[in-house]
């Protein structure tokens, strides 16, 4: 073999091996701030904008506590382990939260062991709706942690704001294409019902308790009420003064029948609970509607237009809870 003892090349080489270093030293000296968007590490936040105002929250964060019933199925779904929560209040809903010893229980939002969310020492708590009255007290007992209060505004549209719930969510646990997906299955119940609507049959919403059923006013009544809007639903019955209040409001089952109804949307608000824990003379929905003498005649009632919310759905009250309301309504307006 010949060897070449030209030093062109050698000094080529020299030149080549000395850019190649001020390459390297460039990459090692780039700053943070030059790299990519949407970059994350286990130290990343996010900002949010919850019903106070502007948090910045911990991405994935390690110790969550949550308050709001509205977020747990979708905590769940996306196996989002739980430091502490409201089991007196979970019904048996979510049995990995409720039933695991490991989640410690903070009791109901009437007599909250506000202590108990403390001992976690949570990243982030989730608050709102049943302990809205707690919030104060807790941000004040846990200024290390990310208190968030992201529960449907009132005076605001409902689907919206349960919409909007979803989308914080999927920002602060990574799961935004899970929660598009979820806003965009609303959206298309929604309007599945509202097609199979045939625009004039009117429709009554009532809720049982006790053996009694009550009227829950279109716009406002609790948990059905929303549906109204939603679906541009011609109501069968509005009362001036109507309130939102959980029992409904106090209007006799014969005004009930006299508004002669096509179609009743009917909660049962004692289902969810243990019979211990129902209401005195507590009788399921079908079975009260079925037997009420008022109520016989009513075109509702004889050509078997009932829609009957999920047995959980007093406890529940989330998206998926209205998504699948939404499909059943459509189901019956279809069928019918």
């Amino acid at each position: 073999m010949t060897l070449r003892t030209s030093r062109r090349p050698r000094l080529l080489s020299i030149a080549a091996i000395a850019a190649s270093a001020a390459i390297v030293l460039s990459a090692c000296s780039s700053s943070p701030a030059e790299e990519p968007e949407g970059t994350t590490d286990s130290a990343s936040t996010v900002s949010i904008t919850d019903n106070y105002g502007t948090v910045e929250v911990p991405v994935n964060p390690k110790t969550v506590v949550a308050l709001d019933n509205h977020v747990f199925e979708t905590l769940d779904s996306w196996n989002v382990e739980l430091a502490a929560a409201p089991k007196g209040i979970m019904g048996s809903v979510w049995p990995n939260y409720s039933d695991d010893d490991s989640v410690v229980d903070i009791g109901s939002h009437r007599e909250p062991n506000l202590e108990a969310i403390v001992a976690a020492e949570p990243d982030l708590i989730i608050a709102g709706y049943r302990f809205g009255d707690a919030y104060d007290d807790i941000k004040a007992q846990n200024p290390n942690a990310a208190v968030i209060d992201i529960a449907p505004r009132e005076g605001e549209d409902l689907m919206s704001e349960l919409q909007r719930t979803t989308t914080i969510l999927g920002q602060i646990f990574d799961h935004e294409d899970d929660a598009k997906a979820l806003n965009t299955k609303l959206d298309d119940a929604i309007a599945g019902a509202k097609d199979a609507y045939n625009g004039t049959d009117t429709v009554m919403a009532v809720n049982t308790s006790g053996g009694k059923i009550g009227y829950l006013a279109p716009g406002i009544g609790r948990s059905v009420g929303p549906v109204f809007g939603a679906l541009g639903l011609t109501p069968a019955l509005e009362v001036e003064g109507a309130s939102s209040d959980h029992q409904g409001d106090d209007i006799s089952v014969e005004a009930i029948a006299a508004s002669n109804p096509e179609w009743i949307i009917a909660l049962d608000r004692d289902a969810a609970f243990a019979p211990e824990d129902r209401d005195e003379g507590s009788a399921p929905a079908a079975e009260l509607i079925a037997g009420s003498e008022a109520l016989k005649n009513v075109p509702a009632v004889t050509k078997g237009n009932i829609v009957y919310l999920d047995a959980n759905f007093y406890l529940t009250e989330d998206i998926q809870a209205y998504t699948e309301l939404f499909e059943r309504i459509q189901d019956a307006f279809a069928a019918a």
